[in-house]
């Protein structure tokens, strides 16, 4: 880990990176490959490495979020990762994971099926990973610290990234853009990772269809589509087939937000280039004078669009590969998620709302308060008082969540878990809150796969809604957005003995 100085939109500064790329370089293993990285810190900054979506079986040490799995890796200090991939072949990622450093601490993660194996799909004749990301003009440390203080919401980013580039709709821009170069006639893999700190992105390349065949390292039924919608931490793999003959155009592949909230978000676009290779006979001259295609996304606040297209994702389900969905269920819960607020301390000014407190985001009420020594490690050598297990597994007071809010806006703080029997089979249902503004949260589940049973909007209904659960061949995956006045039900098997079960909320980093 170690500094680079990186230019976009005319500004430079120092950028933290992984053996000096931005994105960081590809980890390339096969299904069932034990994996060893050193990472080492030259860099001023505590860090450590989250391998995003890998299921840990028996190693939470190498999973990496700082202070829950592991203490981060102090300046000029060095650790090794050491983890085997199990029963996963696809597409997952690596980012730091402590404060904001995956800003530009990230990469992509590339399972090969095991020897021999194929994949459950014609073999594509190239395969190219898409990493959606986003450039801060300003330091993002900077950021996230004054938005920490002020307890405003942080300041958005300057511009979105296609594999680390702007693209030419952003001013002084033109030359960073990424260009993919294809031939007629010809099926590319496209890897498509959404690494952006909190915006959910749609994407979509003009004029061409897209076969999705893969979420988060987890084989799809195929489904075809033109626009796609990817939450920060999910991963999409999508077969593109080129068109037969050259098409005398070139054509715009773009990623703009899907949001729904009431705060300031960084409404841009960033496009790459899809760029046909020319027949012999045409000149160089000529290729400059092809017509431009733009594709159309969907309008920003695309609720709708969002919900009917995360519904199109099905498990392959079949003998090879099947849903080992949980039929019944040992434990439930029901989280409230959403945004709150913290009082402003005495004698001090906040940016928050009303400008006398600080925003808040929340589980059941309760935000996760840091430790200071990591959880896993407290549970490990039995230190008592750095964690609590009396996290609440249900709202402590009722109310109407996705109606009008109440009065009382204010948020525990804690460091507290909930603690499972190994192998207990659980059904969590995640309910966004009106309360500040409802909107949609993405949340990722270290350690674990999890099976998207259902979802819908208003308040959940316990008696009505699971008749309506996918017990068949629902979706498995590693991150999943709560929708936006709505609801989402998942299940999973806690088969991972001594992992935290850990719900990180990309916007609020629980």
């Amino acid at each position: 880990v170690e500094y680079l100085n990186v230019t976009r939109l005319c500004h430079t500064r120092t950028v933290l990176t992984v053996n000096r790329k931005f994105p960081g370089p590809r980890l390339v293993a096969r299904e069932g490959d034990r994996v060893i990285v050193k990472v080492v810190n030259h860099i001023a900054n505590n860090v450590s490495i989250h391998w995003h979506g890998v299921r840990q079986l028996t190693t939470g040490w190498s999973d990496g979020p700082s202070y829950i799995t592991q203490c981060p890796i102090q300046a000029n200090q060095s650790y090794i990762y050491n983890f085997t991939i199990t029963g996963q072949r696809g597409t997952l990622w690596w980012h730091a994971h402590i404060s904001w450093l995956r800003v530009s601490i990230y990469g992509p993660i590339i399972i090969l099926p095991k020897r021999n194996e194929s994949y459950p799909f014609a073999k594509p004749d190239k395969e190219v990973t898409i990493m959606l990301g986003e450039w801060f003009n300003s330091d993002p440390e900077a950021i996230i610290s004054q938005a920490l203080q002020t307890g405003a919401g942080p300041n958005v980013s300057d511009a979105y990234t296609i594999n680390g580039y702007p693209g030419p709709l952003y001013n002084c821009s033109s030359k960073d853009t990424y260009t993919l170069k294809v031939k007629p006639g010809k099926t590319y893999l496209l890897r498509l990772i959404n690494a952006a700190l909190n915006d959910e992105l749609f994407f979509s390349i003009a004029n061409h269809t897209v076969t999705v065949v893969e979420g988060d390292a987890v084989y799809t039924k195929p489904f075809v589509t033109d626009k796609l919608l990817i939450t920060p931490g999910q991963t999409t793999n999508v077969l593109l087939k080129t068109k037969p003959e050259f098409p005398n155009a070139t054509f715009l592949m773009a990623a703009r937000p899907y949001f729904t909230g009431q705060g300031t978000i960084d409404n841009s676009t960033t496009v790459g280039i899809l760029e046909y290779e020319h027949p012999s006979h045409h000149n160089h001259q000529s290729s400059k004078n092809l017509t431009i295609i733009q594709p159309v996304l969907p309008p920003i606040n695309a609720t709708g669009f969002a919900v009917n297209f995360t519904g199109k994702f099905r498990s392959l389900g079949n003998a090879k590969y099947p849903a080992n969905v949980p039929k019944t269920v040992d434990k439930k819960f029901f989280f409230t998620v959403g945004l709150g607020t913290n009082p402003c301390p005495k004698n001090t000014t906040c940016q928050g709302p009303n400008n006398s407190s600080k925003f808040a985001a929340s589980v059941n009420n309760v935000s996760f308060q840091l430790p200071t020594i990591a959880i896993l490690q407290a549970y490990y050598f039995g230190q008592n008082g750095v964690y609590t297990t009396d996290f609440p597994t249900q709202p402590i007071i009722p109310f109407n969540y996705t109606g009008t809010a109440p009065n009382n806006t204010n948020v525990m703080n804690g460091t507290r878990a909930v603690v499972l029997p190994f192998n207990t089979s659980v059904e969590l249902v995640m309910q966004d809150t009106s309360i500040l503004g409802a909107e949609s949260h993405p949340l990722h589940l270290h350690g674990y796969n999890f099976f998207i049973v259902g979802q819908g909007f208003g308040n959940y209904d316990p008696n009505k809604d699971p008749l309506k659960f996918n017990l068949v061949d629902p979706m498995e995956r590693n991150t999943a957005s709560v929708p936006a006045g709505g609801w989402v039900a998942i299940r999973f098997f806690a088969d991972n003995p001594g992992k935290i079960h850990l719900f990180q909320d990309m916007e609020a980093f629980y």
